[in-house]
């Protein structure tokens, strides 16, 4: 089967797209007056909040919208074909030959009961007639070609025995057999550690030069589209609201919507004292209730009623600039230089006394060594090795570090979902780490409290929100009668910011923020001293996040929390954390306040894990140090240093010591410490990995 004739013009074309579902009841306008083009080898974004229609554009293209989606406007263009006109022969011969595609969850591509080699060889065999031999060696190629240790023996394995990264590389692989002219990424890297993502972002942007792949690359965070791609496109509840090169959306924004997520999201100077984060007001509008003329209005700082919320309000061309256009009445009038006015700056609160004490704490699990069938010799998991750290009141102290690295075990064992192998955790003095959590005592409970990364899952589903904060009071034994009861749970609805009718609503009726915020509601509910927050914003749009970082900033300081904050997401570590501790492997390799982790000397994890995060702001310079191979199993760890494996500084330390012996914990300065064998003549050595410079 051949390719379509070679095309000169963009390889995709998107004039004034409009996508429509339609129910029973009505029609509800997903998609409207969308138009974009991807030239030959260029890389084009697609930026937006969940639900703005970012999916349903990828699906139009890949004419894929179910049975109730259909287009209702404008046209998708191929190599200069509609793609509408083509007979579901062509277009099968098209998907996956000419048109590829990646999505979030590497799994969902992928056949469990089928060998890799063999998923990939049927692409070529199926869109081009290959024989299994010419096939076999090219599916070698393209997993040699994505960085696959052992190429040969990964077309041997099933997915399941992959990490997370591989089936990544997998799947990109996969939509590579066949070189398309058109590569769609549907958030590939959402699903994967900062580390990993670096790896696999670089990977992308290799390959697409090496076989001059078009691409259209989908994705919430703005930092990736600015190491990725050439152009991009913002969108806002269902419409394209501006469109240009990196450089000019990036520095020369016009339309409000862009210029309140960057306000949004921790850039480099970012604090949560002097420099707070400005929030969107308001929530995003549901497609059955747009407002009248601009989407956004109802949000924006520049509104002018009886102009702005008047008609259809189409794309503008930005004067001066190449292909820069704007869905914005005032573009012209707004002064986008002016300063962002400060949200309300906070005084920097001062730790009190020490609540949480951890000494050598260790958890070890036994499993057998064959996990399927049971039996056999048992191994030993070391999820946490010798963990040693204070944490006082008012303090926010971050947990960092990847997958498997032993964060969420520590969090089991402090609320005593799991007890401690070895050591000792003291909760202002007494003893916790050997009281599993059905023998602890009221207090204890609701001193320690949890903020979950989904919020979707750690809600009843067929209980009102206000029933649900009801439940947690009543569990925690506070107040004398339901009343009571009833007026703490609406003193917490104020508290985070929800409306006192949300009491009678159902979960489903929520948002996404407003969930995690009656999650936020419940865990402060019994006074709680310490708070583990793990990954309590990861799951949320920026926009969303910037408010809910807030709101636990602003609870902290009332109520004095505790707050250990996990997370892999080192910019909003560094914006909201007073000190961060980074764990590898079950060790904490660094501890110290924030601007110590954060400044060379690092610990050479830290120094990649630095490395390794998307910042959104073209006047970054960043090392680039990309970690080879995957972080290895807490069943089988190295010799020596924990991350010995992937260091790049190993050869610096003569003798072996790294392979052979895990380093002491050594103090750097007050308050610094780190577990490395480097000398203090390389440390001092090292470099910022994070550099402004000024625009």
């Amino acid at each position: 089967m051949s390719k379509m004739a070679e095309y000169d013009g963009p390889i995709l074309e998107i004039d004034k797209l409009s996508i429509s579902f339609f129910t029973r009841r009505h029609e509800i306008p997903a998609v409207m007056d969308f138009s974009v083009s991807v030239q030959p080898g260029e890389a084009v974004g697609l930026v937006g909040e969940s639900g703005c229609g970012k999916s349903t554009v990828a699906l139009g293209v890949m004419q894929d919208l179910g049975n109730n989606g259909r287009i209702v406007g404008g046209n998708i263009r191929f190599k200069g074909r509609d793609l509408a006109e083509m007979s579901a022969d062509e277009l099968r011969d098209i998907r996956g030959n000419e048109i590829a595609m990646i999505y979030q969850e590497p799994m969902a591509s992928l056949n469990p009961a089928m060998k890799i080699g063999r998923q990939l060889i049927e692409v070529p065999m199926i869109h081009e007639g290959l024989g299994e031999k010419d096939a076999y060696d090219r599916a070698l190629e393209v997993v040699t070609d994505v960085r696959l240790p052992d190429p040969e023996r990964m077309l041997q394995a099933y997915p399941h025995q992959l990490s997370g990264g591989q089936q990544q590389r997998i799947v990109i692989a996969m939509a590579l057999m066949s070189k398309p002219a058109l590569l769609i990424l549907d958030e590939p890297t959402t699903a994967l550690d900062v580390t990993v993502e670096a790896a696999v972002v670089e990977l992308v942007r290799d390959l697409g030069k090496k076989y001059g792949t078009s691409m259209l690359f989908i994705s919430h965070n703005l930092g990736l589209i600015l190491e990725t791609c050439d152009r991009l496109c913002v969108m806002y509840s269902g419409e394209a609201v501006e469109r240009g090169s990196i450089a000019e959306v990036f520095d020369d924004m016009q339309h409000p919507y862009t210029q309140a997520l960057f306000r949004s999201i921790p850039l480099p100077g970012a604090d949560k004292n002097a420099h707070p984060l400005v929030a969107i007001p308001g929530n995003f509008p549901l497609p059955h209730e747009r407002p009248q003329g601009c989407n956004f209005g109802p949000r924006c700082d520049y509104f002018e009623p009886g102009r702005c919320d008047q008609g259809e309000i189409e794309m503008s061309p930005v004067a001066g600039n190449d292909r820069h256009a704007t869905r914005c009445l005032k573009h012209l009038e707004i002064d986008w230089a002016a300063p962002i006015a400060l949200a309300e700056q906070k005084e920097k609160t001062q730790p009190g006394k020490v609540v949480l004490q951890i000494d050598n704490l260790k958890k070890y699990y036994e499993v057998a060594a064959n996990a399927l069938f049971g039996g056999g010799t048992k191994r030993v998991v070391k999820a946490n090795e010798t963990l040693s750290f204070t944490a006082r009141e008012s303090e926010t102290l971050a947990i960092v570090g990847e997958s498997g690295c032993g964060k969420s075990t520590f969090a089991k064992v402090l609320m005593g979902l799991e007890t401690a192998t070895e050591g000792e955790i003291l909760l202002d003095g007494n003893n916790i780490e050997q009281t599993a959590i059905e023998d602890r005592d009221t207090r204890t409970i609701s001193d320690v409290q949890m903020v979950f990364q989904n919020p979707f899952d750690t809600l009843n589903p067929s209980m009102t929100v206000g029933r649900q904060i009801i439940r947690a009071l009543e569990v925690f034994d506070f107040g004398s009668s339901d009343q009571d009861r009833k007026q703490r749970m609406l003193e917490l609805l104020d508290l985070v910011k929800l409306p006192r009718a949300f009491a009678n609503r159902m979960p489903r009726q929520l948002s996404g923020g407003q969930k995690q915020r009656v999650g936020i509601a419940r865990a402060f509910s019994g006074g709680a001293r310490i708070v583990v927050a793990d990954e309590p914003v990861s799951a949320l749009d920026v926009s969303v996040q910037a408010a809910v970082t807030d709101l636990l900033m602003e609870i902290q300081r009332k109520e004095k929390t505790t707050l250990l904050f996990i997370s892999h997401d080192l910019s909003i570590v560094r914006y909201l954390s007073d000190r961060v501790m980074v764990m590898y492997l079950g060790h904490v390799v660094e501890l110290g306040d924030t601007d110590q982790v954060f400044s060379p000397p690092y610990h050479p994890y830290t120094e990649a894990l630095l490395s390794a995060v998307p910042i959104a702001d073209t006047s970054v310079e960043k090392q680039h140090i990309v970690l080879e191979g995957d972080i290895p199993s807490a069943m089988d760890p190295p010799s020596g240093c924990p991350f010995q494996t992937r260091c790049r500084w190993k050869t610096e330390v003569p003798g072996g010591l790294c392979e052979t012996i895990v380093p002491p914990t050594r103090q750097l300065q007050a308050g610094h410490q780190i577990k490395c064998h480097l000398s203090d003549e390389m440390l001092a050595r090292m470099s910022p990995v994070i550099k402004v410079a000024a625009k």
